[in-house]
């Protein structure tokens, strides 16, 4: 009796699921399905046009206008790596479809693979050669490229330019706080020298902080290595007890291949009772006329573990490599290190391991003449108190450099 009904229930099983399998097969026009989709597409109901299309797919894996629909579709989306997939999956077989290359090569201009897109194009017209709209596109990514490289060229010959003169800068900033802390004033004079080898700033830096006044002797250099690869030293010395007594900073900047960039390097900086070795780096990718850079501070620590900050930082460039609008976003430990102890009595301790964040604006503009040049920044910080973990102060800073240029 068991076993009877133990048949019985696989065999209901088994039909309920040969009638569920014949409900989501499709069965219908897959030209008319074909319309429908494409008119959801275009209505901007990409989702339920890729869930007709796939159907139809699955009856008619060749159908090549329903599989370049739904590519594009993704593409409409901006999931470029899957509509990559579809296009290559056509091209792979059709190759003198000129509707799925064009397509194709589009995707790739929107995902800002400029290269890929030109390889595509150069394929395309090995099997529809002279293809006019396909030539058309070619040129129009090669422009693409052209201007990618342009403002990057550009900011070089600004700075080859500006390498060239000498320059003093005088920078000036103050920070208000909303609690427990006074006022503190910042600046510094600066000296910029071109020499054959690279460019070299020695600078004077003046702090108030915490009603206590301190000087840093400061220099740094930016020597050429070879065309597509730069440094970066610094050295820092000061008998302040608001600065470290020792710092020490390297860098190597290499230029990459679609107007990227990307660095790597270190600081160390020496105080009286403690020492503290950051690991840094930068990747940078210029975008018209924009320019943006990702920089990490990682602290290693045996004792305190790792301290791990990081900075986002994202110009507008006006007519030159001068002239800018600028964003930075900063989060984490403060990089530059605003702590010291004064007479055994705690003021602001190391901030690698102290929580924080941060907002500043940039105006850079010059003067007619090229021969002045100002610099005016605003910013918000929200930052934990270094004496009382868990408890945040806000600061506003305000600052304004000025440069001249001379021969």
């Amino acid at each position: 009796m068991i076993l009877k009904k133990l048949v019985v229930l696989i065999v209901l099983l088994a039909a309920l699921k040969s009638v569920t399998a014949q409900e989501h097969e499709y069965n219908g026009n897959p030209d008319a399905s074909y319309i429908t989709a494409r008119d959801l597409a275009f209505e901007g109901k990409r989702s339920e046009a890729r869930d007709t299309l796939a159907q139809i797919l699955k009856r008619y894996p060749d159908y090549v206008d329903v599989k370049c629909l739904l590519a594009k579709t993704y593409s409409w989306d901006k999931e470029y790596e899957k509509a990559r997939l579809q296009f290559n999956q056509i091209t792979s077989k059709e190759k003198r479809n000129q509707e799925v290359w064009v397509a194709a090569i589009k995707n790739e201009q929107y995902a800002h693979n400029l290269h890929i897109a030109l390889g595509l194009a150069n394929k395309a017209l090995v099997y529809l050669k002279e293809d006019t709209e396909i030539s058309a596109l070619k040129a129009q990514v090669l422009a693409q490229m052209a201007d990618s490289q342009l403002l990057q060229n550009k900011l070089k010959a600004t700075k080859i330019a500006d390498e060239s003169n000498q320059s003093v800068t005088i920078y000036t900033e103050g920070e208000v706080f909303d609690q427990v802390l006074d006022p503190m004033f910042y600046g510094a004079l600066e000296y910029k020298k071109k020499t054959k080898w690279g460019v070299l700033l020695p600078r004077l830096n003046f702090n108030r902080r915490f009603n206590i006044n301190g000087v840093q002797a400061e220099v740094d250099a930016y020597p050429k290595i070879s065309k597509s690869l730069s440094g970066y030293f610094n050295y820092g010395f000061s008998n302040s007890k608001i600065f470290p007594k020792h710092r020490v900073g390297a860098e190597v900047l290499k230029e990459l291949p679609n107007a990227m960039e990307a660095s790597l390097g270190f600081r160390y900086l020496s105080f009286a009772a403690d020492n503290a070795t950051i690991l840094t780096g930068s990747f940078g990718l210029y975008r018209g006329n924009y320019y943006a850079s990702f920089r990490p501070f990682i602290v290693p620590d045996a004792e305190k573990g790792l301290g791990v900050s990081g900075s986002l930082l994202v110009r507008r460039y006006l007519k030159d490599g001068n002239n800018y609008l600028g964003l930075n976003l900063g989060y984490g430990f403060d990089t530059e290190l605003n702590q010291f102890v004064v007479d055994g009595e705690l003021l602001a301790q190391t901030l690698l391991f102290l929580e924080a964040q941060r907002l500043r604006l940039e105006y850079q503009f010059t003067s007619k003449s090229q021969r002045n040049q100002y610099l005016t920044s605003l910013g918000v910080n929200r930052q934990e108190l270094a004496f009382s973990s868990g408890e945040f102060f806000l600061s506003v800073t305000a600052g304004i450099a000025y440069q001249f240029k001379f021969k």
